[in-house]
C-alpha cells in the first residue's frame, strides 16, 4: 500500500494564504497544478495565493509564472 491509500489517502481541499494554508476538506495530499504529481501536505512548500494552486517544487512554480507572464523571461 502506498502512502496515499487508506482512510487518510484522499485529496485535501486547501485555501492558500500568505505563508500558510488552511485545510478546508481533510486529506493527505494535493496535486501539483503544473505536473499533476501528488504532494503530501507535510511537504507542501510552494503555492500561489492569487491563483489558489499548489506546486511540487520551485521549478514548477517558476514554470507557471513564466506561462502566465512570458514577459518575465525578458527581465534582467
Amino acid at each position: 500500500m502506498n502512502r496515499f491509500e487508506g482512510p487518510g489517502g484522499k485529496e485535501a481541499r486547501i485555501r492558500y494564504l500568505d505563508g500558510d494554508f488552511q485545510v478546508l476538506t481533510p486529506g493527505a495530499f494535493v496535486h501539483c497544478a503544473v505536473t499533476g504529481e501528488p504532494i503530501p501536505l507535510d511537504e507542501l512548500k510552494y503555492w500561489s495565493v492569487a491563483r489558489q494552486e499548489p506546486y511540487a517544487n520551485a521549478a514548477a512554480s517558476l514554470s507557471r509564472e513564466l506561462e502566465i507572464d512570458p514577459g518575465l523571461r525578458k527581465r534582467g
